[in-house]
């Protein structure tokens, strides 16, 4: 049976899929295994040696409230680490193509500069106007409160900050729990420091020198010294995610002051619902969106990634042209209405590859081969790289039978290349026009 693909196998973004796409969290993990192991080992430290002591001394409960703390804060902690934080999905060729199209703005004849076509748009969000960015990875204008994170390397919706003590992004999906998470750790840090030296006082009830009870539970000590210099950190965290979940902010909004007047003008958050109790029951406990991406989806064509240049299996004879300057030109076909144009320079290990769609053909042509390529010289390979940027991407999706008469768009990002530079491409298929 041949292995079906699934989405996560193929995903672009700099993430680690685990479980079969269920777990999604981002590559680097090493500072999320900190702070579990921090977690874990502080806690079992003080149900093994202050629990059973405080349980007889004071009350039973001590160890109950104390496993619940921990299984809410370890449950919120994965919950926020294994989930989508709502990760936009990136456009597919068509739709980036599609989009270019639209931003397209076509320059005067006598202007003597290029101009670069807009990368903004403005919506209005309640009264407010909100511009919408174009991120050059993911090929899309990203929505509203939406950023590009740099370390996943995917456009999230709702970004709030990347978190590594929780391995992830933290977004509009999991924010309530991450919020949660350091809520309740901070009780739980604030509970733990308390019943620690609980236990080392009533060791000293008995006329006991301070010293002495640090020698009977040396565990004590260690459990406090770590929650005394923990729970400062995390209480500030909760605080000011408390401020944020009350004026329905994000921090990354907080950190750019997109919501701050400036020179007098008083600028009003949007997004906000009216009050601090309807932030916090919009945030914490309103509809979760679904998530965007489908992780556990078959790949269908619509969603697979070309297979590189040396993969692509072939059904006619590749040629192959050398070139001065230890540089080589190849044709390949594989069968299914495509011809690739490969420019490699091993001197300056530099390639290039160009994707050019072949026209439709009867099935009495089936067997018309490529023509032998004809040989560039070292200053028309030269030109061609300075003429048609072929070191970059290439997407030759316009080339016909009148290529050499009329303007053929090579897309580079936002450039293009005309009708003279495409003259310079002709030379590697000589005999394209005639199949």
């Amino acid at each position: 049976m041949p292995h079906a693909t699934r989405k996560w196998e193929i995903y672009p973004g700099r993430n680690r899929f685990c479980c079969e796409g269920r777990i999604m969290m981002a590559k680097q993990v090493g500072i999320f295994y900190v702070t579990v192991g921090l977690i874990v080992a502080t806690s079992c430290t003080f149900f093994i040696f202050d629990c059973p002591f405080l349980a007889v001394k004071i009350t039973p409960a001590i160890p109950a409230v104390g496993g619940l703390l921990f299984t809410f804060v370890l449950a919120t902690l994965f919950r926020t680490s294994f989930s989508d934080p709502g990760v936009i999905p990136r456009a597919t060729p068509d739709e980036a193509a599609d989009i270019e199209k639209q931003i397209e703005v076509p320059n005067s004849p006598n202007s003597p500069t290029y101009r670069p076509p807009p990368r903004t748009k403005e919506v209005v969000v309640c009264g407010q106007v909100v511009k919408l960015k174009f991120c050059f990875t993911c090929k899309i204008f990203r929505p509203p409160r939406a950023s590009h994170c740099s370390i996943c390397d995917n456009c999230v919706d709702g970004f709030d900050h990347h978190c590594p003590w929780i391995g992830n992004c933290v977004g509009r999906r999991n924010y309530r729990y991450f919020y949660s998470f350091i809520v309740s750790l901070a009780f739980m840090c604030v509970f733990i420091f308390a019943c620690a030296v609980t236990h080392l006082v009533l060791l000293t009830r008995d006329d006991k020198p301070f010293l002495d009870a640090i020698k009977e539970s040396p565990a004590s000590v260690l459990v406090a010294i770590v929650c005394f210099f923990s729970v400062w950190s995390v209480l500030g965290l909760a605080g000011f995610h408390t401020y944020l979940t009350t004026s329905n902010q994000t921090t990354n909004e907080d950190i750019k002051g997109s919501f701050t007047g400036k020179r007098g003008q008083e600028k009003v958050n949007p997004y906000s619902k009216g009050g601090v109790c309807a932030n916090c029951l919009f945030i914490l406990c309103g509809p979760m969106p679904p998530s965007f991406i489908d992780r556990r989806g078959f790949v269908t064509p619509e969603h697979s990634i070309a297979p590189p240049i040396d993969s692509v299996p072939t059904t006619s004879p590749t040629s192959a042209v050398p070139i001065q300057g230890s540089s080589e030109v190849r044709l390949l076909s594989n069968g299914k209405g495509h011809v690739t144009v490969s420019v490699s320079n091993t001197g300056s290990r530099k390639q290039a590859i160009g994707s050019i769609q072949e026209p439709k053909r009867p099935e009495v042509e089936s067997g018309v081969s490529l023509q032998p390529l004809s040989t560039l010289s070292a200053s028309s390979l030269q030109l061609l790289h300075e003429r048609t940027m072929i070191n970059t991407d290439l997407d030759l999706d316009s080339l016909d039978e009148s290529a050499s008469s009329n303007p053929c768009h090579v897309h580079l990002e936002s450039a293009s290349v005309t009708s003279s530079q495409t003259g310079l491409l002709h030379p590697l298929v000589p005999r394209y026009n005639g199949l």
